[in-house]
């Protein structure tokens, strides 16, 4: 049985039938779409690409009393952030780009729930961050590994 591997290298699963040797990659909805003689075959190799590994837009930050999206209860004083994507526990430098601070916050929560915003962060990394007076901020975000 011959092993058929996507442009990257990444093998195709036994779920994935392949019926000819020319294969003709194209992108459909982030999943990769294999024309093979004219049979259409989706390959869920590429279904689980990284949400984000750096961006930027505007910041606020929040402070309540309750739980956050993933069961833990809020703490304004921890260095926590809320994203709408990324997984629970990824870490995220935020740096301020009007004053250049930054923090490493650990994504807890789901939000921010603003048109425009990126990310919230907790009471003490806007603190941190030097736009808590201000309410938001400009900021570039980048998942540290």
């Amino acid at each position: 049985m011959q092993i058929v591997t996507t442009p990257n290298g990444r093998a195709l699963g036994p779920s994935v039938k392949i019926a000819a040797r020319r294969l003709v990659p194209t992108v459909f909805a982030q999943r990769a779409v294999f024309v093979a003689l004219g049979c259409l075959c989706t390959a869920p190799a590429f279904a689980q690409e990284p949400a984000l590994k750096t961006g930027s837009g505007m910041a606020s930050y929040y402070g309540y009393r309750g739980k956050t999206a993933n069961g833990e209860r809020h703490s304004a004083a921890a260095m926590t952030a809320a994203h709408r994507s990324l997984p629970f526990g990824t870490h995220v430098r935020v740096t301020n780009t009007s004053n250049g601070k930054s923090v490493v916050v650990r994504i807890n929560d789901r939000g921010p729930f603003v048109r425009g915003r990126v990310i919230d962060v907790s009471t003490a990394a806007a603190d941190a961050l030097g736009f808590r007076s201000k309410g938001v901020a400009k900021v570039k975000l980048a998942v540290v590994d």
